[in-house]
């Protein structure tokens, strides 16, 4: 089927969307919600985010050099839609939102947010100015989840989260799995054992 021309844009999709917390020596702690993030690197693990220099939690990022990335559920949906279209400068965005503010693992400043089902402590290594967005390269030195994410061995479970991603301009659900990483050449007792749905 042939494609049709739709212009030159972003549309990359879906998107993660998470909601970033930061804070400075004074003042509250602010979040600012996002969708232009991606894992760059796995040694050091690192990921990016890309954001507009007027925002007022791109300013906090730049100075403290610290930020947490924040998962959103379904339950966080309309929050994260507050924070994204709301500034700090206006609002203290936690306390209009009813979500806790808790120290992140790792870091000095930015808080997580408690009811996120999972969080990234994130510490700035670089920055590129690119254009209308600046792009922060921050290495994750820690990871918090919540404890009902993880199976009866310990292992992490995001199909328990109710994640949400962000699809060229609405919020979609993330789905459960279909696959796993290398499934298409598994053993027959493999995929029985991992996806007994799959064939």
């Amino acid at each position: 089927m042939p494609f049709r021309s739709i212009g030159r844009g972003t549309l990359l999709a879906p998107a993660s969307l998470a909601m970033l917390g930061c804070a400075q020596e004074a003042g509250a702690p602010n979040i600012i919600t996002v969708a232009w993030l991606g894992t760059v690197n796995s040694e050091p693990p690192m990921l990016s985010v890309s954001i507009r220099p007027g925002r007022f939690s791109y300013g906090i990022i730049d100075r403290t050099g610290e930020f947490t990335v924040n998962l959103v559920s379904r339950e966080l949906l309309k929050a994260a839609d507050f924070c994204g279209v709301r500034s700090g400068r206006d609002v203290d965005k936690f306390a209009s939102c009813g979500l806790h503010a808790l120290p992140a693992e790792g870091l000095t400043l930015a808080p997580c947010i408690q009811e996120s089902p999972l969080y990234l402590s994130c510490l700035v290594r670089s920055k590129l100015e690119l254009g209308s967005h600046h792009m922060f390269l921050a290495e994750i030195v820690a990871v918090g989840a919540q404890e009902r994410l993880l199976d009866e061995r310990g292992r992490l479970d995001l199909s328990r989260a109710g994640l949400m991603a962000y699809s060229h301009g609405e919020y979609v659900p993330v789905g459960g799995p279909e696959g796993f990483f290398g499934y298409s050449v598994a053993r027959d007792e493999v995929l029985q054992r991992r996806m007994p749905g799959i064939r």
